[in-house]
């Protein structure tokens, strides 16, 4: 693993190089941090295990370098993670049997389960997307066999919606994973690629309901990358994807509540 930062005193560190965190993984590191002055990063070793090393407020990287703390496990898809806020994190890749496979590190110093990995069941086709809307709130998003969409949530109350071995289904039918936004509590986004290869969406509203309520909302287009989705603030989206010439294209949600361009065109951005 390498690694390098920029510091708030205008410069790089390493100043000339990368710093060598060491470790040998087989997957992408997955990076999330709950604070300031503090970072965790995530990623499977030779064994398909989960491995982890945190930089500490105290200004040091735990484990010290040369070593990671083993999370154990064994797994498909590289790891997912969020934090609804500080001293939590929620990690979630699929295992062996593609099912869903979760783990915390809770505000009281441990993780749980303690030493093993909570089985969320099901039989998934692409890797998790998480994302939290506030604290004490993870919603999942991943494809099932059939390729149609699939959501598990952790409620405020402290319980999975669907209870433990079921997950509602989403419908639709696409060719990438699940790209998933919030702006804001109660309300999700969620984008994929359809069977034609256009864009789709479908919206958790404040009003607790899906929109569309039985389909996917079909935003057209043809691309040939899984789309990348962004929020600055309430009321306002930004979808980025690849046209058919590995160009790029955009469309906005307006907080007028429309979209730009309007259903049907898509802005082009060029090479």
């Amino acid at each position: 693993m390498r690694h390098r930062a920029w510091h708030v005193n205008g410069e790089w560190f390493p100043k000339d190089d990368w710093e060598d965190l060491s470790g040998e993984f087989t997957s992408p590191p997955t990076v999330v941090s709950w604070g300031p002055e503090r970072l965790d990063i995530f990623a499977l070793g030779l064994g398909k295990d989960m491995y982890h090393k945190a930089w500490h407020v105290n200004g040091e990287w735990y484990p010290s370098l040369g070593t990671w703390e083993p999370l154990g496990g064994q797994f498909t898809t590289p790891p997912t993670a969020v934090s609804w806020g500080p001293d939590r994190l929620d990690i979630f890749a699929l295992g062996t049997r593609n099912e869903m496979r979760h783990r915390a590190w809770h505000v009281n110093g441990e993780w749980f389960p303690k030493d093993d990995w909570e089985d969320l069941s099901g039989e998934f086709t692409s890797p998790p997307t998480v994302v939290s809307w506030g604290p004490e709130r993870l919603d999942i998003f991943a494809l099932g066999l059939g390729k149609d969409m699939y959501h598990k949530a952790w409620h405020v109350n402290g319980e999975w919606y669907p209870s433990l071995g079921t997950w509602e289904p989403l419908g639709g039918q696409f060719t990438t994973p699940p790209t998933a936004v919030s702006w804001g509590p109660d309300r999700l986004d969620i984008f994929a690629l359809g069977t034609r290869n256009e864009m789709r969406h479908r919206a958790w509203h404040v009003n607790g309901e899906w929109f569309p309520k039985d389909d996917w909302e079909d935003l057209s287009g043809e691309f040939t990358s899984p789309p990348t989705v962004v929020s600055w603030g309430p009321e306002r989206l930004d979808i980025f994807a690849l046209g058919l010439g590995k160009d790029m294209y955009h469309k906005a949600w307006h907080v007028s509540g429309e979209w730009y361009p309007s259903l049907g065109t898509w802005e082009p951005l060029g090479a």
